[in-house]
């Protein structure tokens, strides 16, 4: 694996030195967003978004299981025949029209008719199948419960600002899981990542498909500004890759890159306490060499991998808690706020010091790590 260099995310030089990652963006016309077909740069009207496996159309407004999929709603055995002995014509209709959503997805993706942005982020793919394929994770494996997700502003831009811990990035995609299945308005997550996740093949396209983006100033407040909820992780690999013995101990904040940009933008910043991240690798040892001849951050050393070769990558099933906090408001600062390194400070500790507080209460509450 090539080099990667871990690009800080308030470093507000050019960004010459990352097309690479940046290479594969599509620049948007007048309208904000970038189309494609099969590749090209024509635009195209997308076809409606058909229903995921997982939430029919035709879903009761209650919740509760659509009344004519077995002729009464919740009653098992009940009108599974028609009086005739036939199927009853609800249950096929249902399957039907899954299967037709289906086929009409695949024909968008086969021909190209679908819409990215200026990213590469691709709601339809992400909605029906990347969520998808993580819920299982988030709602089985790790049993996530999310608090106070309404922090979050109904619509406008918001940086919401986590502790980053557990060897691998899981908890980047459960935070983005819980946004976009708890939000009442729906909100979807973007979030900033280190260049290394784009120099990664088959890594790197799903990331830009997913709606993450490089973490440099200049991309955040782009999305900022166009009113999206935007995710950051300051600590990096610093909180990412720190021993077992250090868990729940926040690392260092950066020189206060985040806060510059959520005051350019004049949009408040949500801090994101994570806590059940840190316990899936538990990692003992760090073979630094190692990590230096393959061109990443830390090779980690955990109670299973190496040892166990690809089951010890498999993570612990330990019980989730992401909290967002109270908002922090940045609107009401003149413009020049941002270029005050005091006031960056200020902010900075401040939001550190109410994600660490929260996580030392989440952790008095919590009764086991894996309950």
């Amino acid at each position: 694996m090539a080099d990667a260099k871990v690009i800080p995310f308030d470093d507000d030089r050019s960004r010459a030195g990352a097309a690479g990652p940046r290479a594969g963006r599509r620049r948007s016309g007048p309208g904000g967003g970038a189309r494609r077909r099969n590749g090209e740069g024509s635009a195209v009207s997308p076809l409606p978004a058909p229903p995921s496996a997982d939430r029919p159309a035709d879903r009761a407004p209650d919740g509760g299981a659509p009344e004519d999929r077995d002729g009464a709603a919740g009653d098992g055995d009940a009108g599974r025949d028609a009086p005739g002995g036939g199927a009853v014509p609800g249950r096929r209709g249902d399957w039907e029209r899954r299967v037709a959503g289906g086929l009409a997805f695949l024909r968008r993706r086969v021909t190209g008719e679908y819409e990215v942005d200026e990213f590469g982020y691709d709601a339809e793919l992400t909605d029906q199948v990347l969520m998808s394929l993580l819920r299982p994770l988030y709602e089985k494996y790790f049993r996530v419960e999310v608090k106070g997700v309404e922090n979050i502003p109904a619509e406008g831009g918001a940086l919401v600002v986590a502790n980053h811990s557990g060897v691998l990035p899981l908890d980047g995609l459960m935070m983005q899981v819980a946004v976009h299945d708890n939000h009442p308005a729906g909100r979807h997550l973007r979030l900033l990542a280190a260049d290394l996740v784009f120099v990664l093949p088959v890594v790197n396209e799903l990331a830009r498909k997913a709606g993450h983006t490089l973490a440099c100033a200049e991309d955040a407040e782009r999305l900022l500004q166009r009113g999206e909820v935007v995710g950051v992780m300051p600590e990096g690999f610093k909180g990412i890759g720190k021993p077992f013995g250090e868990r729940y101990k926040l690392q260092r904040f950066g020189r206060g890159g985040f806060v510059s940009t959520a005051l350019r933008a004049g949009v408040p910043i949500v801090p994101c306490s994570i806590v059940g991240a840190e316990e899936i690798y538990p990692m003992i040892g760090n073979l630094k060499t190692l990590a230096r001849v393959l061109g990443i951050p830390y090779f980690p050393v955990t109670p299973t991998f190496p040892w166990l070769g690809p089951l010890g990558a498999v993570p612990l099933p330990t019980k989730w808690t992401i909290q967002f906090g109270e908002p922090i408001p940045t609107d009401g600062y003149p413009m020049e706020a941002a270029e005050d390194p005091m006031l960056m400070f200020n902010l900075t500790d401040q939001v550190r010091e109410q994600i660490q507080h929260t996580l030392y209460k989440l952790l008095v509450q919590r009764r086991s790590v894996f309950f």
